[in-house]
């Protein structure tokens, strides 16, 4: 068979070169349907609409089980519409019953998501949440399998400045060739960890404020130290207000400044879009 196929029948004596063999390269689903059974065609019409989308990243074989009960037998398939996952030559998932394309689009993602973006998911959940030990358990065990994928590199250094752990942070940043993508974003956190590590707390620069409302160091200051704590938003207006109230203070610090903090939004950046465009209009 064309190994280029996206949907192809499946029988029992061709499960094993159409399904198992070629599961080692991409994910393939197999679906158990009958034109008979409305909501298992139903389910076979959007699956084959939604696998062509993702241009052979994922595949999907056809079990029609009025013509051949065969392999549904093997599979202890009891009821239609059914579908069962094999990646890497092993089953590794299984859906019963109609399904809705919302639900089907999901599993597609997914199947075919990399291992980057899989990681992210893992990572923002985990960060999110401040388990930055269980951040650190996804990451080694994510560059043990990929040891060259110095993206996972980048992440783990990002969450060991997160952790607090700054000198082995900048251990691994020493080890990450320089052209790499995102680099930046962990160098500049362990900056800002590190000066505001140095800084007052933020209750006693907020105090400080209080009585002080033009001082700008002070405003710097609750700048790195709101940026540090990830109330980003909170930074920025520090900064912005720094940089319309005084281009010259620190060289400029008040945009320079921001730029860091995009750095730690990184590319898609709502916040860092609609702040960007605050910036250009003071500047211009």
């Amino acid at each position: 068979m064309d190994d280029q196929t996206q949907v192809f029948p499946v029988t029992a004596p061709s499960f094993q070169t159409d399904v198992v063999e070629r599961s080692q390269r991409v994910p393939v689903l197999v679906l158990f349907w009958a034109e008979q059974d409305p909501p298992s065609a139903e389910v076979k019409r959007l699956l084959e609409v939604l696998v062509g989308r993702y241009q052979g990243k994922v595949l999907l074989g056809l079990v029609d089980v009025a013509q051949d009960q065969a392999l549904a037998q093997q599979l202890r398939v009891k009821a239609l519409p059914s579908i069962r996952v094999v990646q890497g030559g092993q089953l590794t998932d299984q859906r019963e019953g109609p399904q809705t394309e919302a639900v089907l689009t999901e599993m597609l993602n997914q199947l075919t998501a990399s291992s980057t973006e899989l990681l992210r998911e893992q990572l923002e959940s985990a960060i999110a949440n401040a388990d930055y030990e269980a951040a650190l358990a996804v990451l080694q065990q994510s560059i043990n399998e990929e040891p060259r994928n110095q993206a996972f590199r980048v992440e783990l250094a990002d969450v060991l400045v997160l952790k607090g752990d700054f000198v082995d942070a900048r251990r691994v940043l020493d080890d990450i060739p320089e052209e790499t993508e995102a680099l930046e974003r962990p160098r500049a956190r362990l900056e800002i960890a590190e000066e505001s590590a140095a800084l007052p707390s933020r209750e006693e620069l907020l105090a400080e404020q209080a009585d002080k409302p033009e001082d700008l160091e002070i405003r710097y200051q609750l700048a790195i130290r709101e940026c540090f704590e990830r109330n980003y938003e909170a930074s920025l207006d520090h900064a912005i207000a720094i940089l319309q109230a005084d281009r010259e203070f620190r060289e400029d610090i008040g945009r320079t400044t921001m730029l860091r903090i995009f750095n730690l939004l990184g590319a898609g950046s709502q916040l860092a879009t609609r702040y960007r465009r605050k910036m250009f209009n003071y500047m211009h």
